[in-house]
């Protein structure tokens, strides 16, 4: 499959960062490994990048990933050898996973995603039925695929302390579900191993804990390869006890938007950057890409009118939004066939096992493309991604997407660390 070709791929200025990430890989390539040493890695993830030449950067991670089925199929090998480390690091000898997806029945490209995880897992040697939580639901029923396969739901049920569906007992369970609205009655104290943990889902996780571990990591990578952390991490600060709809709180995002928006002017004056600098506030927990703006002066938030608050207010499952992550925007200087496009890595275990680029007609460089209305192409990165090519013309997609493989493992290093520091504030407070 060809690379999708980039605007970007031409312009020179972009290879700077690239370079030093190209030039480091022996150096690179040996951290990792002893990084994996020392956390354990989470068992999926997807990271959406920004790359404005000058900076490339994480703006999200996700640790409930969807869209399997955006990736390349041709790179399904790599997908099942990266499933098969997975699966045998979790549970040793596991023949069966019950997997848990979201509530989205309507959702036919969702679905089709969870037919592709499906297809993986058993590629893998796995026995993998998939179970929902939908109360309606209440014997097996099939869902039609616009492939022309057939995805079969059964309503699980609670045996003691397992999960089950009809006539399985699973060694393990896999949440393809971010557990947005809590964590349901029947997955807690399972003697069964859950996977990801509960403590991963939205209703305890937030993003600025993320970018915190973030922090570290970056610093640590910058430092090793000598370069400034800022390139590959935004600045970022959280507020919280917002309530948009009553105006509570906006003087605390207004402040943060303000205080942001002035260190990125000095980075770009540092580095002569011309375009004008903006930042994106976005609830602190949840995702689908709701809860979102572009701000670019901290008067923007107090002057929101009610269609903007309304908009900020509720997220998915109709959660209301009392905390926010005030973000460094990153400009996307990428595009395909004139639309404004970011890419998307995907991992299983510590693997790089394929991606896609985000692609929006609608939408500007400086704008959030996690909307409807968005499209995917596929990256074709199945060597280039991890492995550098040296010789290749400045500028070739090979470098850029080795880059990319490189910066979403920090992002995925970062998830570690973040999981394991929650599990220890979990253990603190049943202390």
């Amino acid at each position: 499959m060809p690379a999708p070709r980039l605007a970007t791929a031409l312009n020179s200025p972009t290879l700077d960062l690239e370079r030093s990430i190209i030039d480091g890989v022996s150096v690179i390539e040996h951290w990792l490994r002893n990084e994996w040493q020392k956390h354990a890695v989470p068992f999926y993830c997807s990271v959406d990048l920004r790359n404005s030449g000058f900076k490339l950067a994480p703006v999200d991670t996700n640790l409930f990933p969807g869209g399997f089925n955006n990736l390349n199929p041709e790179f399904m090998p790599l997908c099942v050898q990266a499933m098969m480390t997975a699966v045998e690091k979790i549970c040793a000898g596991a023949r069966s996973v019950l997997l848990i997806p979201e509530s989205h029945t309507r959702n036919i490209s969702y679905l089709q995603n969870v037919a592709t995880l499906q297809a993986i897992m058993r590629h893998a040697g796995l026995d993998i039925r998939i179970g929902t939580l939908l109360p309606h639901i209440t014997a097996a029923a099939e869902v039609d695929l616009p492939d022309g396969g057939k995805l079969t739901l059964e309503p699980v049920q609670r045996r003691g302390n397992h999960l089950v569906v009809d006539g399985f007992d699973p060694c393990a369970v896999l949440l393809n579900n971010d557990l947005s609205k809590g964590i349901p009655g029947v997955l807690q104290d399972l003697e069964q191993i859950v996977i990801p943990p509960l403590r991963a889902g939205w209703v305890t996780r937030r993003k600025s804990q993320h970018f915190n571990a973030y922090d570290d990591v970056a610093r640590q990578f910058a430092l090793l390869i000598g370069i400034d952390p800022w390139l590959i991490n935004p600045y970022f600060a959280a507020c919280g006890k917002i309530n948009f709809h009553e105006k509570k709180g906006e003087d605390c995002v207004a402040s943060t938007v303000d205080e942001i928006l002035s260190d990125i002017r000095e980075k770009y004056a540092e580095y002569g950057v011309k375009e004008d600098p903006f930042v994106i506030v976005k609830a602190d927990a949840g995702t689908y890409g709701m809860g979102i703006m572009t701000v670019k002066d901290g008067a923007q938030v107090r002057a929101l009118n009610r269609k903007q608050r309304n908009k900020m207010a509720v997220v998915k499952e109709g959660l209301q939004v009392t905390e926010v992550m005030v973000q460094e925007g990153v400009y996307t200087f990428e595009s395909i066939k004139d639309a404004v496009a970011e890419p998307v890595i995907y991992m299983i275990d510590r693997y790089v096992v394929g991606g896609f680029y985000r692609v929006h007609t609608g939408r500007g460089i400086d704008e959030n493309l996690n909307a409807p209305g968005m499209e995917f192409v596929p990256l074709a990165f199945e060597d280039t991604c991890l492995l550098p090519d040296r010789d290749a013309r400045p500028g070739s997609s090979a470098n850029r997407f080795y880059a990319y493989g490189v910066i979403a493992r920090l992002a995925l290093l970062a998830a570690a660390q973040e999981l394991e520091k929650s599990k220890t504030r979990t253990k603190a407070n049943v202390a």
